[in-house]
């Protein structure tokens, strides 16, 4: 609060911004008489007492559509969960709430944030602001355009194998994901419970380090919470770094990408930094693992979306439950979906289980004891955040396999529960951003925030 600035001119601000730019599609819904009320009250309070309401007073937020807000719609972008509205609030919620936030709407994903593109939402694609005819990225694409196109101030998304960094590549802004048990999952949409974190979109890593200060720690409705606090170390040079020679030389890095990462890399080295460069076995596996856990998991979760408790129901000409569900769920699950969960059935199903659930669960566990290796080394571990900057629309929808390829760089997190993100520092010749990720040993988070406002000074001072 500068005192130049009401709450109330703040939402009233960005209102006018959506409406300005509703073609981008970002914004399921906005809660702009709520926010105006809250403003009012906010703005009222801080005229009497003269003090804050909390330590996010007036930030204005937006919200993935897979975050529970008590009393508002929530749909995860899915035909299937029309109408409804939930009866609680996520933990994450709560404590915005607590500390002054001002939740302004919810924000289109891909449905059930199954996608990488924001083209797999009953509400259509969001658009990228930076180039109307490029994807966004996904699935958190409408959390990730809100913030680049000045709609709210900071967004929360989740992020299963990349949904907050891609998108923040992608439309050249800050994306955190947060290290596994970090952040409450109470109240958020599960897709793949052992791979989901609700994550933070934003301008810079300082506005991200003050969100993630008030929504991170312990909850009693999560029991998968690190009761630990984050250990903060001194950030002196040189730090060491390291890179996986595999995700350099993989064919499908895009060439001015995998240059600009060569290039940071001599910088680094010339400013005291030492720098390894890592071999990494087991970097071929790292998607393929993903997929089949992640899309076993979503078969079962997504199985309690049926018509009947709760969301939309088709029930004329129904004879037996069994036409019941198959109806509901064939009308309101989208494509994308509908191919996860029989994928995940499949890999789960009794003859295939071994040869591919089993066995990925062997490869997470050697992943995971890969990882505490390579952090036995070095400090932080640099990557490009994606293969290549954004695509066009409509055209990988054709191609899944393609589509899954776009998650080549950022899966790895998710699969061991290390914190990353993802800082926009790059331009390539076709005018789109890319960034370059960085990664921390798990709970690890507040280190990794001050090696990436590092980084970014170092990259600010680069192009000046």
């Amino acid at each position: 609060m500068n005192g130049h600035t009401t709450c109330v001119e703040a939402v009233h601000y960005f209102l006018q911004q959506i409406e300005q730019d509703k073609h981008l599609n970002a914004w399921v819904e906005t809660f702009a008489d709520e926010a105006l009320s809250l403003a009012l009250t906010l703005d009222n309070s801080f005229k009497t007492s003269g003090k804050l309401n909390g330590s996010l007073h007036g930030v204005v937020v937006g919200i993935k559509d897979v975050i529970s807000y008590k009393g508002h719609h929530l749909s995860a972008a899915s035909k299937i969960l029309k109408g409804y509205k939930s009866i609680y609030s996520a933990t994450v919620v709560e404590r915005l709430l607590a500390e002054g936030a001002i939740i302004i709407g919810r924000q289109n994903c891909d449905e059930f944030a199954m996608g990488s593109s924001n083209e797999n939402s009953a509400y259509g694609p969001v658009l990228n602001p930076v180039d109307n005819k490029k994807v966004p990225g996904g699935s958190s694409g409408g959390s990730a355009a809100a913030v680049k196109a000045d709609q709210c101030m900071i967004s929360l998304g989740s992020d299963t194998g990349g949904s907050v960094r891609q998108p923040a590549d992608f439309c050249g802004v800050t994306g955190f994901k947060p290290s596994y048990g970090r952040i409450s999952r109470y109240g958020l949409i599960a897709y793949a419970s052992s791979f989901d974190q609700i994550g933070i979109i934003g301008n810079n890593t300082e506005d991200i380090a003050t969100l993630y200060s008030v929504i991170s720690g312990p909850d009693e409705y999560d029991n998968t919470l690190i009761p630990k606090k984050d250990i903060l170390h001194e950030v002196k040079k040189p730090l060491k770094i390291g890179y996986f020679r595999q995700a350099i030389e993989h064919p499908s890095l895009d060439r001015e990408i995998k240059q600009s990462f060569l290039d940071f890399i001599d910088e680094l080295k010339k400013q005291g930094y030492l720098v390894e460069c890592l071999d990494f076995e087991l970097f071929n596996y790292v998607v393929p693992c993903y997929y089949v856990l992640t899309t076993a998991e979503a078969a079962s979760n997504l199985s309690r979306f049926d018509g009947i408790r709760y969301g939309s129901s088709d029930k004329k000409n129904i004879t037996d439950l069994s036409s019941l569900y198959a109806i509901n769920r064939s009308k309101g699950f989208g494509q994308e979906v509908k191919r996860r969960i029989m994928m995940g059935n499949f890999v789960l199903s009794a003859g295939y289980y071994d040869a591919y659930y089993t066995k990925a669960q062997r490869v997470r566990q050697l992943l995971k004891k890969k990882t505490i290796e390579f952090f036995d080394n070095v400090e932080c571990i640099i990557s490009p955040t994606v293969p290549s900057p954004a695509f066009d629309l409509n055209e990988k929808l054709r191609d899944p396999i393609e589509i899954f390829l776009a998650d080549l760089y950022t899966v790895y997190p998710n699969l061991t529960g290390l914190p990353a993100i993802s800082l926009p520092f790059f331009t390539h010749s076709n005018t789109l951003p890319f960034g370059l990720q960085l990664m921390c040993s798990p709970a690890n988070d507040v280190n990794l925030l001050l090696f990436a406002d590092e980084l970014m000074n170092l990259q600010t001072n680069r192009k000046n």
